[in-house]
């Protein structure tokens, strides 16, 4: 709207708006950079956390065979398949007293976690490297994120009970646990589970336990086992199902609490057909093709974990990580995450700096996701080496 020769905005910016990404050279949006990297087929995979182990385990077959039928002209039940819903439950092993609903994706399945619980007097507690899209969430239905940093030893890299109980205070509604942790990999004890639930029980609050990466973890347990009435659970198709583009996800809570958050839901038409078909294959698939992955990805960050070894200033700081990535801190050596990042690209690998899931160490790390063929991974590790070396030496 122009008045008097001044140019002002219809829509003001949200308090909340989170600022543009960090972009590899030569790109102007996020959006410019991820379309560049879909398009290049040469592209080895290791930015964004996805699964490319999958070649002949019923999925595609079954979304194709939905879409020969045109199943696409028609709407889905708008809470999911009932066959889907229960599968998941069944995988998770919440089947009594538990209610869930399909959503387009974990990331949804937060946002609309984060609406229904919070009020607008209430904190969160996070955690800090972590996944940032959960503070913005939470920064826009409460009153203020504790974002707690757990970058250091002592803690072991994760948001620990003790920790939560020194940030807590009598606002906070909710605590977020993604378990295993993007982008380090820890993960949680049965022990530190059940404190989790305690401190939930015994302070009237609220777990948002993500776990997204659960299947890629040597063990993992869930805080709904032990706090059903104050736990949330987040549920994802992106990643050890190999179906991060169908964007499919689902949230598991008490009755009470899935009756809370279908007031607000945003795909009241449902969420896509043929994605759910896909996912419906891939759990009832699961066990024949699951060892495999997990093998894979635990082979594959040994590659990883030999080559940084061999740099003098790098480490890992979770090893063996529990999800399907891993962070390789760099600060000692000199070296800018940024700067490899940019030359990995230039070699055809997509990685990601810290900056993407850390505000205060972002400048430590590089982020890579290593749950893609063997061959490509032994790639990476000398790139890496090479690249380090390059680095060092213009230094």
């Amino acid at each position: 709207m122009i008045i008097e020769g001044v140019v002002r905005s219809m829509i003001s910016r949200k308090k909340y708006a989170k600022t543009a990404k960090t972009l590899p050279k030569g790109f102007e949006t996020p959006n410019d950079f991820f379309n560049y990297v879909f398009n290049d087929k040469d592209i080895i995979w290791m930015g964004q956390n996805t699964n490319h182990l999958h070649d002949e385990s019923g999925i595609k077959e079954a979304m194709l065979g939905s879409i020969k039928k045109g199943d696409y002209c028609k709407y889905p039940p708008p809470e999911g398949f009932p066959e889907l819903k229960d599968l998941i439950m069944e995988d998770l092993g919440l089947t009594h007293g538990f209610d869930i609903l399909i959503t387009a994706g974990g990331t949804e399945s937060l946002y609309l976690c984060a609406n229904d619980i919070l009020e607008p007097e209430n904190n969160t507690i996070t955690c800090d490297p972590g996944y940032l899209i959960i503070d913005n969430f939470a920064s826009r239905f409460g009153n203020h994120v504790k974002s707690v940093p757990i970058y250091n030893e002592e803690c072991n890299y994760k948001l620990t009970p003790d920790l939560v109980r020194e940030n807590m205070d009598k606002k906070t509604k909710l605590i977020s646990l993604v378990d295993p942790l993007n982008p380090l990999g820890s993960s949680y004890t049965k022990e530190e589970i059940k404190d989790f639930a305690d401190i939930a029980e015994d302070n009237n609050v609220y777990l948002l336990h993500d776990v997204t990466y659960r299947d890629f973890a040597r063990d993992h347990h869930l805080v709904a086992e032990y706090c059903p009435e104050r736990t949330i659970t987040i549920y994802s198709f992106s990643k050890i199902y190999g179906m991060a583009g169908l964007r499919l996800g689902a949230v598991l809570g008490t009755p009470d609490i899935i009756n809370s958050i279908r007031t607000i839901l945003i795909n009241d038409l449902g969420t896509n057909i043929i994605a759910q078909k896909g996912a419906i294959a891939a759990v009832n698939s699961k066990y024949e093709w699951l060892d495999k992955v997990k093998k894979t990805t635990q082979n594959n960050q040994k590659i990883i974990k030999k080559a940084v070894d061999e740099v003098e200033g790098t480490f890992i700081p979770v090893y063996p990580s529990d999800g399907n990535m891993l962070a390789i801190d760099m600060y000692d050596a000199g070296i800018n995450p940024r700067d490899v990042a940019d030359h990995l690209l230039d070699r055809k690998i997509f990685t990601r700096e810290g900056s993407y899931t850390s505000k205060h160490f972002g400048h430590r790390y590089l982020r890579v996701s290593y749950s893609i063929p063997t061959e490509d991974v032994k790639y990476f590790a000398e790139s890496f080496l090479e690249v380090m070396e390059e680095l060092k030496d213009s230094k």
